[in-house]
């Protein structure tokens, strides 16, 4: 609890008692952790943490004062709410002001927030116990990390908002190597609550990968006919989808700018089979019904907080149809609000292939594990670069013939979606590069025409 006897809801009440500004809100986050931690098939630690922030949003004149601080107790709750205030009072009038959300769910909002422990890796467990066996025994070693997290959010406001959000977060990622380090391979599952995570059916896979890598094989930087697991489609798309933005969009800072002014919502950007879209209630991955916003930023507003979220297509069928949108910043453009959404998901044909299915009928391509070090290098065509690690793998014949190098890439993501030759079935999956950031997406394997591998890299 944020302080002893005193539940954080009443810490929100008491915040927005002392508040003297025009209007406020208050934000109590109160988060629980649960993580194991594995190297050279061996459990190493395991641990529980608590923690809580409590973010007063002070509105005067228009202008907004935003203070976050942990530990909060009575004796600094007035402290900082006049903090908040000092801060609005001293500040220029925000550009996306607007009157706060009234009202909201009451569901939950009078119960004790929700708690993860170590029993929540009690299924698990003894998979992962198991898995260490089978690799000693085979010469493999392992190493990786299982995090749980529990976040219980109160969000209110002067205006009447009271509302309560329970969000779970688990994710594992495993490394399986060869004795002397030359050989790897990487596995990543997200999940809600573990007990649809099988430890040993992850490691046999990478078992596989390593034996795959027995064979090396150099290639030069080219553009492959590539396969791109869910994972690393996940990381490519959550890239796109942070910069789907419609303010910066209508600015013209950004790949959704139309030449000459506005967006090109309405405009074709991708192959006609694909929808990328985001679903508060989506099963396995579900996320907040309503807007949190600690801050206000270019895609997200304070004066928003407690705004219902609705279901919301980005792309449909290859057309760009809606960018993320403030209730402010839809002024701006004329288009619908659609608020940013913490999933995400691609769906294509019914009754796409798996991976194995693309590999099988692949004549020559490269089969990616994962992409990372994945950052920007011109947003007005929103090109990217990285490096593949953990495994790329040369595909003849319908067959996985050995490992290749590593390689740097150059691609948009946006373009990306132009040159799809194969769309998968859509799966639950955990990014790679951004699982600290994103961890609820919904994505399938694509086969991708001339996928950029534009130098070799040394990463392994």
């Amino acid at each position: 609890m944020s302080d002893v006897g005193l539940p954080p809801q009443e810490l929100v009440e008491r915040a927005l008692d002392l508040s003297k500004g025009d209007s406020c809100v208050v934000i109590a986050d109160e988060v629980s952790d649960a993580n194991l931690r594995w190297a050279n098939n061996t459990l190493t630690t395991n641990g529980v943490t608590r923690g809580n922030e409590l973010t007063v949003i002070a509105v005067i004149d228009g202008a907004v004062g935003v203070v976050s601080r942990s530990g909060v107790t009575l004796d600094s709750l007035e402290p900082l709410v006049r903090s908040a205030e000092h801060t609005a009072a001293t500040s220029a009038p925000a550009d996306d002001q607007m009157s706060l959300v009234e009202s909201g769910s009451r569901d939950g909002w009078d119960s004790p927030p929700a708690e993860t422990s170590i029993r929540i890796f009690e299924g698990f467990a003894p998979g992962l116990g198991e898995s260490f066996a089978r690799a000693t025994a085979e010469g493999e070693l392992l190493f990786g990390y299982a995090s749980h997290q529990m976040r219980t959010t109160y969000a209110a406001s002067s205006t009447g908002l009271r509302s309560r959000l329970d969000q779970p977060t688990g994710y594992v990622e495993i490394n399986a190597k060869s004795p002397d380090f030359s050989r790897s391979a990487w596995a990543g599952v997200a999940t809600a609550d573990f007990r649809d995570v099988d430890a040993e059916l992850l490691t046999q896979d990478l078992s596989r990968r390593l034996g795959w890598a027995e064979r090396q094989v150099d290639l030069s930087p080219d553009r492959y006919e590539t396969i791109l697991p869910p994972s690393a489609v996940a990381d490519l798309m959550i890239y796109l989808y942070w910069s789907a933005g419609a303010r910066d969009a209508h600015d013209g800072r950004t790949v959704f700018s139309r030449p000459g002014g506005g967006t090109r919502v309405g405009e074709r950007v991708g192959d006609g089979t694909v929808t990328l879209r985001s679903d508060p209630a989506a099963p396995f991955i579900q996320c907040s019904p309503f807007v949190i916003a600690h801050q206000s930023g270019a895609a997200l507003s304070v004066f928003d907080n407690g705004l219902p979220l609705q279901p919301t297509a980005w792309i449909e069928r290859g057309v760009l149809t809606s960018l993320v949108q403030t209730r402010h910043s839809a002024e701006l453009t004329g288009l619908p609000v659609t608020p940013y959404v913490d999933n995400l998901i691609m769906d294509g044909p019914a009754g796409g292939p798996t991976v194995d299915a693309m590999v099988a009928s692949s004549e020559r391509a490269l089969l990616l594990t994962c992409l990372w070090y994945i950052r920007e290098v011109d947003p007005q065509t929103l090109l990217l670069t990285g490096l593949t690690r953990d495994g790329v793998y040369l595909v003849e014949g319908g067959e996985v013939v050995g490992a290749v190098n590593n390689f740097r890439f150059n691609e948009s993501p946006v373009d990306l979606l132009g040159r799809i030759a194969e769309v998968g079935a859509s799966g639950r999956t955990l990014p790679r590069e951004w699982s600290d950031d994103f961890t609820r997406t919904a994505m399938p394997p694509l086969r991708v025409d001339g996928f950029n591998m534009s130098s070799v890299s040394q990463a392994t």
